[in-house]
């Protein structure tokens, strides 16, 4: 039986590239096309309906990285690797890549035997993400048995879980693959850089497993706290320094330390510091990502009615009132809202916190200009919920 043709789509503004790299994979059973510019690209891809997509960096208007973003936030083409060939080689260059959605990377000049590794490690991978994602639908009926307990894990995150895992999957095994290959010629510093991007997408893929199993634990546990009951004691209790050392640290982590402002109230609040912490840290990381650095992004609380409301705000890239409806559906939304793997898993997270405290969530949002992410949790010596 014939292996099946894959095709390979090529987007660059400088033909002899595409010839190039036609030539290494000519002897293959690929497929290529050519595209010369972004547009190009998004007006050709459903007619060729790539395996895989080679995408230049640099190019004039719409470059590789805004491109690769577009593509991604297109749940139809979610699934398809993205392989950015560059001329950049620093580490700041190369995670810009892949925080745009890209899946790997080659670097100019493109090597004959690293591009062949790359695009086989891509399609193997694809053809796994295929198998997980059927595998998927073959298991509704579990979901729809857990269904009372896990509420909304039994809708889209069925489908985009396989995904978000994959994505820092494919860094892993892609950098191993290169290594296995490639490991008896290559320099010290290659097999350093290609073991650092190894590292990385592992702590990638252990912070989506954590987040995963915060939200499952707050979904299904039989012992959630209720403050329904006004006699309830409030043991746990969070002051102004433990939040503002929490809200340094993360901005510290994001190289955003410049940007906080903090106008916290002196008031105690009754949660645990290891909730307080969690809803902290993912408010502020995707602050911090969706919006520029050198930009604020404000944090402040205060009383009222024996709540303490919070509200983190940013000048970043907005939300429309639909992807607002949306939060905790686990859709995917544009990629500059989903540059931080597990977004909507981590609002989701947040919002359960609040709510076993009684609390209340909200998100307000100016498309493309800002966004207010507000909570309120009870103070020390209130029992009320909002």
């Amino acid at each position: 039986m014939n292996s099946p043709v894959h095709n390979i789509l090529v987007v660059d503004d400088e033909p002899n590239n595409f010839d190039v790299i036609e030539t290494f994979l000519s002897d293959q059973d690929y497929e290529l096309y050519y595209a010369s510019n972004g547009e190009s690209a998004l007006a050709s891809i459903e007619a060729i309906n790539p395996s895989i997509i080679l995408l230049d960096v640099m190019m004039p208007g719409m470059d590789g990285i805004e491109l690769c973003r577009k593509i991604k936030a297109m749940p139809q083409w979610l699934s398809v690797p993205i392989i950015m060939v560059t001329a950049l080689n620093s580490k700041e260059d190369l995670a810009r890549c892949l925080n745009s959605g890209a899946d790997d990377f080659v670097t100019k000049p493109v090597n004959s035997t690293e591009l062949r590794a790359r695009v086989r490690s891509m399609i193997r991978l694809k053809q796994q993400y295929d198998s997980i994602k059927n595998l998927s639908k073959m298991q509704n009926h579990t979901i729809e048995i857990l269904q009372n307990s896990l509420g909304e894990l039994s809708g889209n995150l069925v489908s985009t879980l396989p995904h978000e895992l994959n994505t820092p999957l494919n860094g892993i095994i892609g950098s191993i693959d290169i290594l296995l290959e490639e490991c008896e010629t290559m320099t010290r510093e290659e097999l350093k850089e290609f073991l650092w991007l190894a590292k990385e997408s592992a702590k990638r893929l252990e912070k989506l497993t954590r987040k995963f199993l915060n939200y499952a634990y707050l979904e299904i546990s039989p012992h959630q706290v209720s403050y329904n009951k006004p006699q309830y004691p409030l043991e746990p209790i969070c002051d102004r320094l433990f939040i503002l050392s929490i809200a340094q640290e993360q901005a510290k982590k994001d190289g955003r330390i410049e940007d906080l402002i903090c106008e916290l109230t002196q008031e105690k609040v009754a949660v645990s510091e290891h909730d307080m912490k969690l809803i902290l840290c993912e408010l502020l990381e995707n602050a911090f990502k969706v919006s520029k650095l050198g930009t604020p992004v404000k944090l402040t609380s205060h009383r009222v009615d024996g709540k303490i409301h919070f509200a983190i705000a940013d000048q970043g890239w907005g939300m429309t009132e639909e992807q607002i409806s949306k939060v905790g559906a686990f859709v995917q939304f544009e990629r500059k809202q989903h540059e931080q793997q597990g977004a909507e898993l981590g609002l989701k997270i947040v919002t359960k916190l609040v709510e076993k405290y009684g609390g209340e969530f909200s998100i307000a949002s100016i498309y493309k200009q800002e966004t207010t992410v507000s909570w309120k949790l009870p103070c020390k010596d209130s029992h009320l919920p909002c």
